[in-house]
């Protein structure tokens, strides 16, 4: 499914959107300019960030009822979406990178799309979609 946001007169960059059960939602961008739209200004600090590693992809959020915590396969079917949407999208098991969105950053005049992330932790998954969307 897409999702399109409207900031005034200007519609902002179209994303993947994905309902996971127990109230999640994940987000995934299309182009560099989606993924910083979506990291950078959509996600709420307590939201979780994901990116397949050493490969181009899409940045991905978790985004969750308030004050809740994902169980591990919540963050798993995450991370299985960040390598869906992903240059690793036809691989076997990849790593991708998590960490929460606070720990996300532009470094100063990067490239649209490039960030800096600190205190992630890595899942290993098989790329794929949620099995109700498959």
């Amino acid at each position: 499914m897409e999702v399109g946001f409207w900031v005034g007169w200007m519609k902002e960059p179209a994303l993947h959107k994905h309902e996971l059960p127990g109230g999640w939602t994940v987000f995934a961008g299309k182009t560099d300019a989606d993924n910083d739209f979506l990291s950078l200004k959509l996600a709420k600090p307590n939201d979780r960030w994901f990116h397949v590693r050493g490969m181009p992809g899409s940045h991905v959020i978790l985004s969750g009822p308030e004050g809740e915590q994902a169980s591990k396969e919540v963050l798993k079917t995450a991370a299985a979406i960040a390598a869906y949407y992903s240059k690793a999208r036809r691989g076997g098991e990849v790593a991708v990178s998590c960490t929460e969105a606070r720990f996300v950053t532009k470094p100063h005049r990067a490239k649209p799309g490039s960030v800096q992330i600190r205190k992630e932790i890595i899942f290993k998954v098989r790329p794929g979609l949620p099995s109700s969307e498959a």
